[in-house]
């Protein structure tokens, strides 16, 4: 992460750098997995969240019946700059991801789930986050090495899956750069 180009915030606003300048930086060893979630306007949510914290890319499983219009407008055009993967299939993502070396957290409130807080993330880390209203399916859950959740300490149990993923995305992309 020291060879990244360094910017200040004013630099930022002021003189954002090019788009190869932005490409060669490096990404975090990190990967959103989308298990079937459907909702165009939480695909973009990610899709934003992966530029911020730049990640390595977001792979979206499933069958897709993604609204352009609306990905753009809740991407906010930055596609462009996240490196976005479609997968007919979850499990078969997984396994690849898992066969590479990465290990794997579902966000998924479940008997096996632990505090996400209360969890080390590792170099080449999948958070896995759920469709909007099954969750993280059974095939994602047993690849999985990690289930982890959100405590919840009002009368709902679960958080639409983009606000879920911005929560637990934060604290695992600052763990991740604190080892490198």
């Amino acid at each position: 992460m020291n060879s990244a180009i360094q910017l200040s915030k004013e630099d930022l606003r002021k003189n954002k750098p090019t788009r190869d300048e932005y490409l060669k930086q490096p990404k975090l060893p990190l990967i959103v997995v989308l298990d079937n979630v459907t909702n165009s306007y939480n695909i973009g949510s990610f899709i934003r969240l992966a530029d911020a914290f730049a990640i390595e890319k977001v792979i979206v499983c499933g069958e897709l019946t993604i609204s352009d219009k609306k990905l753009k407008k809740a991407s906010r055009n930055e596609a462009k700059w996240v490196n976005i993967e479609y997968s007919d299939s979850t499990a078969t993502s997984l396994q690849a991801l898992k066969n590479k070396g990465y290990t794997i957290f579902s966000i998924e409130l479940c008997n096996e789930s632990v505090d996400y807080k209360e969890v080390s993330y590792t170099l080449s880390s999948v958070l896995v986050l759920g469709n909007e209203r099954k969750g993280v399916s059974e095939a994602a859950l047993k690849l999985s090495q990690h289930q982890i959740h959100i405590p919840m300490f009002g009368m709902g149990n679960s958080l639409n899956v983009s606000t879920a993923g911005a929560i637990v995305l934060a604290e695992c992309a600052n763990q991740i750069r604190k080892q490198l």
